[in-house]
């Protein structure tokens, strides 16, 4: 079994992905420096590059220009992170530890887990 690389939190933002010119909603529910899972009502099909936006609330969005879709099943999928720029990986790293600081402030446990590779 392979290790994951990076810290893995629950999230629940609003995201976007951009495959050629559609955008699909969704909601990325968990998140990591390597990627994210992210349901929606709207299909997608694995291999594909793609563009992300999370939706961060009350900053800017984080958009992670190279990005591919990993798996699909039913109505959640994996996105890989190919490449971050620096700004945006450091607004990614702090969201992650701002998660993780939340949850044990609230009951003192780790949000973070593994789950699927992306």
């Amino acid at each position: 079994m392979e290790r994951r690389q990076h810290r893995r939190v629950r999230a629940g933002l609003a995201s976007w992905v951009r495959v050629n010119a559609h955008e699909v909603s969704g909601r990325a529910v968990d998140l990591s420096l390597g990627g994210a899972k992210i349901e929606s009502a709207l299909p997608v099909d694995p291999g594909k590059r793609v563009t992300v936006k999370l939706m961060i609330p009350g900053s800017a969005p984080i958009v992670i220009e190279q990005a591919e879709i990993r798996w699909v099943r039913d109505r959640t999928f994996g996105v890989r992170f190919l490449e971050i720029r620096q700004g945006q990986r450091d607004d990614l790293e702090r969201l992650i530890d701002e998660y993780l600081d939340a949850d044990e402030s609230q009951n003192g446990s780790d949000r973070s887990y593994r789950g699927r590779d992306v």
